[in-house]
């Protein structure tokens, strides 16, 4: 799951509380959360039943993940 923030505080505190319990409940293994403002990503993954953070990544990364083999991409 990919969410890209909108502006505002709000919409801000759904991606990051509401909608990352929501997506963990139903069992999504990864949700990546892409802050353009900030140029982050910020991964979560499934641990112990939960997605979790694993990472925040800058613009300088590179994107790879266990769930895509062979898959990278630069943040930039």
């Amino acid at each position: 799951m990919v969410e890209i923030l909108s502006p505002g505080e709000l919409n801000e505190q759904q991606d990051k509380e509401v909608k990352l319990k929501l997506y963990s409940l139903h069992g999504v293994q990864e949700y990546w959360i892409v802050n353009w403002q900030l140029k982050t990503l910020e991964i979560y993954r499934r641990t112990d039943a939960q997605l979790q953070l694993a990472a925040t990544l800058l613009e300088s990364d590179t994107l790879t993940s266990p769930l895509l083999p062979g898959f990278s991409t630069s943040i930039a």
